[in-house]
């Protein structure tokens, strides 16, 4: 029985309230301002729009006051929502407190904490209960749950990837790098102004490779914009003042300096001047122990490093055997491959703007895709000795790649020639992503700094995926969203599947192979909900869209029904669910919109996020503005389960490790053909037979992959049923050949 009855503690409950809300009604009466203030003194988020319009309406005589009765009605509108006092109450016997062991049971069963104790339940109460008596018992009210559930412990978003947790000792070429096309831009490609916010915004962000156009300008100094358009120009010194500044705001891994280098070698020279002049130790100049790797070096070994991606003469070898000569005034010549006429319609960025005498190439004879033109440019070799692990190499082939590019050089593709290698040969392009960094960019017509789809880019690996990030929209949401992961450091690990050189991904078959999962996901409700631009009152007509994006088969969208006049607090209480094959490239997107009509309707927040950071259970998913500002206290409260399915026939290596926790006699597994048989042996039978072992030693396998396991044992009710007790668990349906385990 809990320690505090009943009555009791309703009397807690007011006098708690009294205490804080007595002295500001001395004189009777309140009004709007010192509403806001109590609530700010009950640490209650709230809108303001929506707190003015329950103002109004508990002001019934219209006098812009409201009596203590009434600024409860206000307090219990905005906070005690009826779909957290059902969940309250499923845990607490008396509908009043929750117990430690009350606690303890929700925490296990609904957010999926296996490892949950008595300390883990005391530490919550002690940190969200604001009723001192009820804490001292080591009780949580339903306001302490209130607050806990509406806190980052139930965030969708999981506590752990808000952090840097991945590896970051692996080459630089196994992370996917938060990238920016054309930085300097803050509007269209066209007319725009150029200005220096693009830098420091885009850094500040975690953006880990910025863009900087380069020209002549006058006095000697290089100048930045957009060649051959109306954009308005910047001083490269200036650029560079603002990434020194802003470089590691917001991450302590390295940052390259992507170069379009239009610069004649005198002023290439003064631009190597400002990199050392104004970088000087964060600058890398040189390997990281003066001498020649044979791979690039990872994040971790860069930190606080800023990397110059140009053009570069000769090998690094012959770099660092210069080391220390002088090398002012040397200008040397590069033989760089010609694009043809498609190749700048597909790939050139700034083909659509330049006019050049097209129609002579046009006319003349058509050449071997083969039979490349080549030109010579000049090159400072004060600017080439500063490229160190980011040389720029113009792309020919895979094949060209595979036998001649070195591994510190990099190539850009443009989006549309992207596209159609994806097309048409993915599994070369896996493969040359996995040896060397690969830069896409957007294709030239859009001179209205629109953005293409960064994903398909993404399932095939490609490192640095650059968008203009002055262009709000679903393709940047999927960039922000992707690397809030890792800490919002700008480096996401790639799996391990990008990773592998001898790899058999392919984003056009991924049937069952790579771990894939079944998605459900309840929205439950909404809470405080921004209200539309389109309308005059906030009385909008939500509905919530659930998209998933990654590889092609995974791409899907569901949405709830419409709730008529409701963003303060609309309930829909709808289940979605989605099989996602290749969990660990996908991203969620929850979309909010005001209905305006059948076929056109008001955004009015998002949240994206990688569905591999996705929390389970009861949780809250914040949203935000089209620019990614926070509409805090705006959020969808939703209920998810993840079900993760497993081929019997999987990799050899995971069902040794499975094996090894499951099996009677682990010793067998020493012999490799003895494997083989059981593994041939299991993919005949169904989970049930599969899946007959100890619960002991599955569980020791679900906590390493933090997972639950969620499965028929031995074909007994009885035993599932007890197993399902014990662990606060529902028995998933199994297909054949698989099993499936709930994380």
């Amino acid at each position: 029985m809990p320690k505090l009855a009943g009555k009791f503690l309703n009397l807690l409950f007011s006098t708690w309230f009294m205490d804080l809300i007595f002295d500001e009604f001395r004189d009777g009466k309140i009004n709007l301002d010192k509403t806001l203030k109590l609530l700010n003194k009950f640490d209650v988020s709230y809108d303001y729009v929506h707190v003015k319009k329950v103002f109004k309406k508990n002001d019934k005589q219209k006098s812009g006051l409201i009596t203590m009765e009434d600024f409860r009605a206000i307090y219990r509108t905005l906070l005690h929502r009826p779909e957290l006092h059902e969940l309250f109450s499923s845990y607490s016997p008396n509908k009043k407190v929750l117990t430690v062991s009350n606690l303890c049971d929700f925490l296990r069963k609904e957010q999926f904490e296996l490892d949950v104790n008595e300390a883990r339940a005391v530490s919550l109460i002690n940190k969200f209960e604001p009723i001192d008596e009820a804490r001292s018992q080591r009780e949580m009210t339903f306001e302490g749950f209130i607050r806990y559930m509406l806190s980052e412990e139930c965030s969708i978003f999981k506590q752990k990837h808000r952090t840097v947790y991945q590896d970051m000792n692996f080459p630089l070429c196994d992370y996917f790098i938060s990238s920016s096309h054309n930085t300097y831009l803050i509007q269209d490609q066209l007319v725009g102004p150029s200005h220096l916010w693009g830098y420091a915004n885009s850094l500040k962000k975690g953006c880990r490779c910025v863009e900087i156009d380069c020209w002549d300008g006058p006095n000697n100094e290089p100048v930045v914009y957009h060649g051959h358009t109306l954009t308005s120009k910047i001083t490269f010194k200036n650029v560079i003042d603002v990434v020194h500044k802003h470089a590691f705001e917001a991450s302590d891994y390295p940052v390259t300096l992507s170069l379009e280098n239009h610069c004649s070698a005198p002023q290439q020279e003064k631009m190597a001047g400002h990199l050392l002049d104004i970088l000087r130790d964060t600058l890398c100049i040189s390997t990281l122990d003066d001498s020649m790797p044979s791979e690039l070096p990872s994040p971790e070994q860069l930190k606080f490093k800023i990397l110059i991606k140009n053009k570069k003469v000769g090998t690094l070898e012959e770099t660092l055997q210069r080391r220390g000569q002088r090398c002012l005034g040397q200008i040397a010549e590069l033989e760089e491959v010609m694009e043809s006429e498609d190749d700048l319609i597909d790939e050139d960025p700034k083909a659509q703007l330049i006019k050049k005498p097209l129609a002579r190439l046009a006319s003349a004879p058509k050449k071997d895709k083969k039979d490349k033109k080549t030109h010579k440019v000049k090159v400072a070799m004060l600017l080439s000795e500063l490229v160190i692990y980011t040389a720029s190499r113009s792309f020919v082939s895979f094949e060209d790649s595979k036998e001649k590019q070195k591994f510190y050089q990099n190539n850009s593709i443009g989006e549309v020639k992207g596209q159609k290698l994806i097309s048409k040969r993915a599994p070369d392009f896996i493969a040359h992503t996995t040896n060397f960094i690969t830069r896409i960019y957007p294709k030239g017509t859009r001179t209205d700094s629109s953005n293409y789809d960064p994903q398909e880019f993404w399932n095939v690996g490609c490192q640095m995926v650059a968008l203009n990030f002055q262009t709000p929209g679903v393709q940047m949401d999927l960039l922000n969203g992707k690397y809030l992961d890792n800490g919002g450091c700008g480096y996401v690990l790639k799996p391990e599947f990008l990773r592998k050189r001898d790899t058999d991904y392919n984003p056009h078959d991924v049937n069952m192979k790579f771990r894939a999962l079944t998605l459900t996901v309840r929205i439950i409700s909404g809470c405080q909900l921004p209200p539309s631009n389109l309308s005059k009152s906030n009385k909008a007509d939500p509905v919530v869209k659930i998209e998933i994006h990654g590889v092609p088969g995974d791409m899907n969208k569901q949405q709830t029904s419409v709730i008529k006049n409701n963003a303060l607090n609309p309930r829909w209480n709808e289940t979605f669910t989605f099989n996602i094959n290749v969990p660990d490239l996908a991203l969620i997107r929850f979309v909010l919109e005001d209905q305006m009509a059948l076929t056109a309707n008001d955004f009015l927040g998002q949240f994206t996020l990688p569905v591999m950071s996705l929390n389970k259970g009861y949780r809250h998913v914040p949203l935000v503005s089209k620019l990614g500002v926070t509409l805090k206290p705006a959020s969808l409260f939703t209920l998810l389960r993840k079900e993760l399915c497993l081929d019997v026939t999987a990799e050899y290596g995971y069902w040794h490790t499975w094996m090894v926790k499951v099996m009677p006699d682990p010793t067998l597994l020493n012999n490799p053909s003895e494997v083989d048989g059981l593994i041939q042996q299991f993919a005949h039978k169904k989970p049930a037979d599969v899946l007959h072992v100890a619960h002991d030693g599955l569980m020791d396998l679900a906590a390493e992959q933090d997972t639950v396991l969620d499965t028929s044992l031995d074909g007994s009710r009885r035993a599932s049923d007890e197993f399902k007790e014990d662990r606060g668990l529902q028995v998933a349906t199994n297909h054949d050949h698989c099993g499936i385990f709930r994380f």
